[in-house]
C-alpha cells in the first residue's frame, strides 16, 4: 500500500470516528432533553420557575441571622455541645477506622512482604467496606441498635477503614525497600521491619490522610444526624424542618460546621509540616 493510500485510509477512518462521535453526542442530547421534559412535566412547577426562587431560602436564612444581631453568637454557644458530640463521633470513628486501616494496608501490600495468598482477600474486603455508604450502614444499625451516636460511629468507622486502607496500601507500595531488606538481612521479624523500616517512611502521608478523613467524617457525622444518629445534624434537621423563623439557628449551625472544618484543615497542615520537618531533621 502506498503512502498516499495509507493517508487516505487514515483520513477516512478519522472522518468515520468523528461521525460516530457526533451521532453519539446527538443521542445523549436527545435523551437529556427528553428526560428533562418528562421530569419537568411531573413536577408541580417548572424548572425555570423554581430556578428563580433558588436563593429565596438561603436569603431568608442570612436575613434572619442578621436580624438576630448579637444573639446570633448566643445561638452558636447553644449548639456547641451538639457540635462537640458530632466531633466525638467523627474522632472516635476515625481513630478506630484508621487503626483497622493500618492493619488492612499492611496485610494487602506486597511491598512490605505480606503473605501472598492473604493480599487479594484483604483487598476485596476493603472494596466491600468502601462500597457501602455510611448512610446505608447507619440506617441498618439504627434499625438494630436504635437511635443514638453509636450506629453513626460504627458506620463511619467501617467505611473509613476501607477508604483509608486503600490509601495507606498505595502509600506502602511507593516506599523504599532498602531499609526493609537491610533489617531482613539482620534477622529482624516482620513486625520489626514494619515498625522500624516502613512506619517512619509512611507516617507523614498516613497522618495527612488521617486528618483529611477526619474532616470528611465530621461532615458525614453531621449528615447522619438527619437519620437520628445524634449530633449537630439532628439539630440542623430540626431547624430546617421548622422552616421560616429558624433561619438564625440554621445559620449558627452552618457557621459552627464551617469553623470546625477550617480548624481541622489548619491543624492538618501544621501537624504534617511538623512531622515532615522532624523527619528531614534526622
Amino acid at each position: 500500500m502506498t503512502v498516499a493510500a495509507m493517508e487516505e485510509e487514515i483520513l477516512s477512518l478519522r472522518k468515520r470516528r468523528q461521525l460516530y462521535s457526533l451521532i453519539g453526542l446527538l443521542l445523549v442530547v436527545a435523551v437529556m432533553v427528553s428526560g428533562y421534559s418528562k421530569s419537568n412535566d411531573m413536577n408541580s412547577g417548572g424548572f425555570l420557575q423554581g430556578l428563580s426562587k433558588f436563593f429565596d431560602y438561603p436569603g431568608e436564612i442570612v436575613l434572619e441571622a442578621w436580624q438576630a444581631g448579637p444573639a446570633f453568637f448566643g445561638l452558636m454557644v447553644k449548639y456547641f455541645p451538639a457540635m462537640l458530640e458530632t466531633l466525638n463521633i467523627a474522632a472516635v470513628a476515625t481513630l478506630l477506622g484508621a487503626a483497622l486501616a493500618v492493619v488492612l494496608a499492611m496485610a494487602s501490600t506486597r511491598n512490605v512482604d505480606s503473605w501472598g495468598p492473604l493480599i487479594p482477600v484483604v483487598r476485596r474486603m476493603m472494596d466491600i467496606m468502601r462500597a457501602f455508604p455510611e448512610l446505608i450502614i447507619a440506617l441498618f444499625l439504627i434499625f438494630v441498635l436504635g437511635s443514638s451516636p453509636v450506629p453513626a460511629m460504627i458506620a463511619v468507622a467501617f467505611h473509613t477503614a476501607g477508604a483509608l486502607g486503600k490509601l495507606f496500601s498505595e502509600v506502602n507500595e511507593n516506599i523504599d525497600r532498602k531499609p526493609i531488606e537491610g533489617l531482613s538481612a539482620c534477622g529482624a521479624s516482620w513486625l520489626q521491619r514494619i515498625r522500624y523500616a516502613v512506619m517512619p517512611q509512611v507516617a507523614p502521608n498516613y497522618l495527612s490522610y488521617f486528618l483529611l478523613r477526619l474532616e470528611i467524617n465530621v461532615r458525614a457525622s453531621a449528615i447522619l444526624g438527619f437519620v437520628g444518629a445524634g449530633g449537630i445534624g439532628q439539630e440542623l434537621r430540626r431547624t430546617i424542618g421548622w422552616g421560616q423563623g429558624q433561619g438564625d439557628e440554621t445559620a449558627a449551625i452552618f457557621v459552627l460546621l464551617f469553623i470546625t472544618i477550617m480548624l481541622i484543615d489548619q491543624v492538618s497542615s501544621y501537624l504534617r509540616g511538623k512531622l515532615v520537618g522532624a523527619g528531614r531533621a534526622h
